[in-house]
């Protein structure tokens, strides 16, 4: 009688963690310790910003210390419970996760800075920062994830809690904003799940890593333009690219401003992260054979995008639709593919992330100088606030492309490659977007700042600028300018990132140190 051996799993595991590889997972697990801090404390509310500055402080030097190890090292992986994929879950960073997760965690520390004033003892009893905590958790997990299904996971995490941030307040237009925001977000994180559960019986892993190794095995034989197809729809819609944006400007005008202001610098980056490490490191080919219709899409984003800019007067509601714009240029580097293509959508992602929540930041600077949102009421702020005038010239020189602002090098990068690749169209796109986002910029800024000051003010709370919101702009502000005036460090970045995704043996290899088990 055979006798049957328990099978012998040791291969499949691997040696213990070193303690400098937890880094790894700091961004992730610091903002859940303090958020479960904050809960404890949850009568305490006035500490609750220095908690959360505390927390935030923590992660953004957790985040410093992995980008330099990636940058300096490669890619590093730590996999849960020693067990090599497919068994074991993995978090994976490379120099695109350290990198958007170094520049999200500062986001989020600026905003808990501007917060300190601007949200009230109603909102912190609410849990504004508990939110926070939560969702960059989510954002910072999204990042770092080296498997699909926890990709998922860590999209839920920061859906959910961008749920408790959009309603706080319990405003008609909060409800009413926040519905849409959840029906769309639902239905895209429902196709998001069902593409991966295709996923799953495919390729029998949900490991990025193990994908990446055996796609050109199933090229044959696996239905990976419709895995392809699914995944285009459902970042589309997180991303809020054309035609299922409308969610965007029907919600990010109603929260509180530096809620909107972390909303539109990060949230619709996931997506396009999403998009960068599934299209290009997972589905290349596919990819390629859908460039043009993402390449339309892309076009289409930019331009109605932007024309809807140009329609609004409140400066809210303007911000959200240049938010959608950004998108199409981004789309623009994933439909472009190749090095050039996606080391200009990463950079103008990072740029993207900075400037449109110093936008946001502006906006309410601007209501508290000149009492509205409002283009038709708001007038004479260069005399009231020089400094502000001078930061909003800056953000307005950047987010239309203009010298020395940062949003020059990414576009000169994207022009450049759609011509390379024979895409003129696409460039045509990229420079008449740019063209009507400086009208567009332009028209805020002569009416709110250079107008003549109106002989009758709106009603409403008007006064000086704030120590502590002029402080956080000018926090986001300084990069910007960097990457205008120094953008070499910015694109050698990007460069490394984009390699990383179209040569993903270093990503493989990581994750596999002894060899597929």
């Amino acid at each position: 009688m055979a006798v049957t051996l328990p099978a012998d799993l040791s291969a499949a595991m691997t040696g213990v963690t070193a303690l400098a590889d937890w880094v790894i997972v700091a961004p992730v697990a610091v903002p859940i310790l303090f958020g479960a801090l904050l809960l404890m404390f949850r009568h305490e509310t006035r500490s609750h910003a220095l908690i959360a500055l505390a927390g935030l402080a923590i992660t953004v030097g957790s985040t410093v210390a992995l980008l330099s190890r990636v940058l300096g090292e490669g890619p590093l992986a730590m996999t849960m419970g020693r067990w090599l994929p497919p068994f074991g879950i993995s978090f994976t960073a490379d120099a695109l996760g350290a990198a958007f997760a170094l520049v999200a965690s500062a986001i989020a520390l600026i905003c808990a800075l501007f917060a300190a004033r601007d949200i009230s003892a109603t909102g912190r009893r609410y849990g504004f920062y508990p939110f926070l905590m939560l969702m960059m958790a989510g954002v910072n997990g999204a990042f770092l994830t080296g498997d699909v299904f926890n990709l998922y996971v860590w999209f839920e995490v920061f859906l959910i809690s961008s749920f408790g941030l959009l309603i706080l307040g319990s405003e008609r237009d909060q409800i009413d904003g926040a519905t849409k925001y959840a029906i769309l977000n639902l239905v895209g994180t429902t196709l998001f799940l069902i593409g991966t559960g295709y996923l799953y019986g495919t390729f029998g892993t949900l490991n990025m890593a193990d994908i990446a190794r055996k796609v050109d095995g199933l090229r044959g034989t696996g239905p990976l333009m419709t895995l392809a197809a699914l995944y285009f729809l459902a970042f589309a819609m997180k991303a809020a690219a054309f035609p299922v944006n409308f969610w965007l400007p029907a919600s990010y005008h109603t929260p509180r401003i530096v809620i909107a202001a972390l909303f539109g610098g990060l949230l619709t980056k996931i997506g396009i992260y999403a998009l960068l490490r599934v299209f290009v490191m997972l589905f290349p080919v596919e990819r390629a054979e859908l460039s043009t219709v993402i390449g339309l899409v892309a076009a289409a984003t930019m331009i109605i995008g932007i024309l809807g800019a140009l329609a609004q007067s409140d400066t809210r509601r303007i911000f959200g639709f240049v938010v959608i714009s950004g998108v199409g240029v981004m789309l623009a580097g994933v439909a472009l593919g190749g090095a050039a293509g996606t080391s200009g959508a990463i950079l103008y992602a990072v740029h993207s992330m900075l400037v449109m929540t110093a936008l946001y930041l502006l906006a309410g600077l601007m209501r508290e100088v000149g009492g509205s949102f409002s283009l038709h009421e708001l007038s004479g702020l260069y005399k009231a606030s020089p400094l502000l005038a001078g930061i909003a010239l800056l953000l307005v020189f950047s987010i239309s492309g203009l010298p020395p602002g940062s949003g020059l090098w990414p576009k000169v990068v994207l022009v450049k490659a759609a011509l390379d690749g024979n895409q003129w169209w696409l460039a045509l796109a990229i420079l008449a977007t740019g063209l009507l986002t400086t009208i567009t910029m332009g028209r805020v800024f002569a009416l709110a700042f250079w107008r003549e000051k109106a002989a009758l003010k709106p009603e409403g709370e008007t006064g000086p600028l704030t120590t502590l919101g002029g402080v956080s702009l000018i926090a986001l502000t300084l990069p910007l300018l960097v990457l205008g005036v120094y953008p070499e460090p910015f694109i050698r970045m990007a460069d490394i990132a984009a390699a990383g995704l179209i040569d993903s043996s270093t990503y493989i290899n990581t994750v596999f140190p002894g060899g597929t088990p």
